[in-house]
């Protein structure tokens, strides 16, 4: 019957890339045995509901071996129908060339960048080691598993994400490694060679090696690993690609494309399966997954009796309420004095709502006393205190993306994480995937502009603004001084079904007399005026209206409007934008960051005031002044431009 469900799970790949005409057939056939084991004797997962919070996560991280996945949930009996499968890779159905995430379905998380669902579960496996620590192994008590291939360890983010894994000790995080040798390009060693196991263990890692078609083997090696709870385990499975395939075994031609009628014909033929039954699965395969519900509805029954005795304690129930169905936040009012950099206020703010928002968690990329994000009356997270709130996830941005996605996906927590605005680049990869699932991640990015300073252009970020409000689904808050801060991480928490931005500054800003609310809304108006208007954001909005004072004198009367979320401000009705924004009035712009997007709002007439080069080395105010960020040079800019 174990064979049967192996064959079955070869089949339905075999079929579903050749009716799709496109897809990756060799990997999910190779490792067909190691999912058999993992799934029908160890993952704790219930089909009748596929989110309760205990149940264990599974990461295919190779995400071109989805058909791999979607295997073993129809099997299983998750939601996803044998005609989902067979409309693979199809316009409308949830079996997408790689796993985009339907925790509802099963899916976990979205892979296919290789090496973020490595990076992906590392997040997973800390939001379980932290909430077991606060909760009690009572209430949580469940693992993270993942299957990675040799592109997940070539890309640099499974190296970063295991580094910082082996650190922490994460026992409860298996994965394993499918060691076919071969890529697009052919066999690994073209480019590949390095001792996989010892990288691993130098990173303190339990290790195994085991042949990934030998299974009881393959059921050995996960009791071994699971019988390390203070390191994480790579399994080493050596497999061959398309096994079971006569003529495309071990060979890159079964990598990405289907394997032909006749390669299908033939290896069904070896199995002894039906040729001319294409999407064909015998009761036996589906009796052999039958236990993968029967355990976990069993453990949930459990998992559900403890938590409702235990939720009898109604201190405990608030508590739990507050992680896992948390009331909306609000921030309130706090006294930032008449100026402050927003960074060292989004300080405030945090340490001020940690009390009671006890699920907020983050750190940085070893630059929190530069982004004012540690949690002050909390201890930092590691392998001997896993209660810490704050974490230290190193020199690795990469790494510390993926993982704070991880604990977003994860529920029951409200993970940030933060580094300068200039290396986003370095986890622009997670970034993209925390919009794509819609993650709840928050990401505060300080040291906003040139005038970051003396450190020149490698640290002042000139595209990004531009480049992140490009990505659907981000919103992307540049607040303008410390109580637009302060609404912006009101914003962020509030905001469940996608990722936030939270772009600060260096230097201090004054604290603008300014109404309240604004920011939820996106962009309000500071200033009335009746001649035209001056979008700004962040440091740049005290000079706008600096510059609409001098104007006001003896010239043109402008509104200035502050805007420190353009997606939120889209959101709003038609009416409300055009009272905000024109009124039939010419528009300008004033951002110190790349003009790129801002002539939505000012159109071809209009005024787009930026910097599209990138910056100098130099004293913030001699670059404001070179830069013409200063009122007299805007308010010339204006005059020409309103002449």
């Amino acid at each position: 019957m174990e064979q049967t469900a192996v064959n079955a799970i070869k089949a339905l790949t075999m079929d579903a890339v050749q009716a799709a005409n496109s897809g990756h057939p060799g990997a999910p056939m190779g490792m067909a045995d190691i999912a058999t084991v993992l799934w029908t004797q160890f993952l704790v997962v219930d089909p009748e509901d596929p989110t309760w919070p205990d149940r264990d996560r599974f990461v295919v991280s190779n995400g071109h071996a989805s058909m791999l996945l979607y295997s073993l949930l129809h099997l299983s009996g998750f939601p996803v129908t044998l005609e989902d499968i067979q409309n693979f890779r199809q316009f409308g159905y949830p079996t997408a060339g790689h796993p985009e995430r339907e925790p509802h379905l099963g899916i976990e998380t979205t892979t296919g960048p290789l090496g973020q669902g490595f990076g992906t579960g590392v997040g997973l496996a800390i939001a379980e080691e932290h909430l077991r620590a606060v909760f009690g192994s009572d209430l949580v008590d469940h693992r993270t598993f993942g299957l990675v291939s040799d592109g997940d360890l070539m890309e640099g983010v499974s190296s970063e994400a295991a580094s910082l894994a082996g650190h922490l000790g994460l026992g409860r995080l298996t994965y394993i490694y499918d060691d076919n040798e071969i890529s697009i390009e052919g066999d690994t060693d073209l480019a590949f060679s390095e001792e996989v196991a010892g990288r691993f263990q130098a990173m303190g890692w339990h290790t195994e090696d085991i042949d990934g078609h030998d299974r009881p083997a393959i059921g050995a090696a996960i009791e071994s690993a699971l019988g390390h709870p203070d390191r994480p385990s790579l399994i080493i499975a050596h497999t061959h690609i398309a096994h079971g395939s006569p003529n495309k075994v071990d060979s890159e031609k079964a990598h990405g494309s289907p394997l032909g009628e006749e390669e299908i014909r033939l290896t069904k033929e070896l199995m002894g399966w039906p040729v001319d039954q294409p999407f064909h699965v015998p009761d036996e395969a589906y009796q052999a997954f039958r236990i993968v519900a029967q355990r976990g509805g069993e453990r949930r029954a459990g998992w559900t009796k403890r938590r409702d005795e235990a939720l009898g304690n109604p201190e405990l129930a608030e508590q739990w309420q507050a992680y896992w169905n948390p009331d909306p936040v609000a921030v309130g009012s706090l006294d930032f004095g008449d100026s402050m950099a927003t960074r060292k206020a989004s300080g405030m703010v945090i340490n001020h709502v940690a009390a009671r928002v006890p699920n907020l968690i983050g750190g940085s990329a070893d630059l929190a006393p530069s982004t004012n994000t540690i949690i002050d009356d909390s201890d930092s997270f590691s392998s001997t205190e896993r209660q810490g709130r704050n974490f230290h996830f190193g020199i690795r941005e990469h790494a510390m993306g993926a993982a704070v996605n991880g604990m977003a996906i994860h529920g029951g927590l409200r993970p940030y994480g933060a580094t300068f605005l200039v290396f986003n680049d370095y986890m622009r990869p997670a970034v993209r995937l925390s919009a794509l699932m819609g993650a709840p991640s928050i990401w505060v990015y300080t040291h906003d502009s040139v005038f970051l300073g003396e450190d020149g252009p490698t640290h002042q970020p000139i595209e990004h603004l531009a480049s992140l409000r490009a990505m659907p689904n981000m919103w992307v808050v540049r607040p303008a001084d410390a109580t637009e801060t302060a609404e912006a991480w009101e914003l962020a928490l509030n905001r469940t079904d996608g990722p936030t931005c939270l772009i600060l500054t260096r230097q201090s800003l004054p604290t603008l007399d300014r109404p309240q609310g604004g920011v939820a809304r996106g962009g309000y108006v500071l200033r009335e005026g009746s001649d035209a208007v001056l979008i700004a954001t962040g440091s740049e909005v005290s000079l706008a209206l600096a510059a609409a004072g001098e104007l006001a004198a003896d010239g043109p009367s402008l509104r200035v409007v502050s805007m420190p979320c353009v997606e939120a401000f889209l959101a709003q009705d038609d009416a409300y934008r055009e009272s905000v924004v024109s009124d039939g009035m010419p528009v300008a712009s004033l951002e110190a960051a790349a003009t790129l997007g801002w002539h939505r709002f000012t159109g071809k007439d209009g005024l787009t005031i930026g910097i599209d080069h990138f910056g100098d080395s130099a004293p913030a105010a001699r670059i404001a002044e070179e830069y013409g960020f200063v009122p007299e040079a805007v308010v010339e800019r204006l005059k020409t431009w309103l002449s």
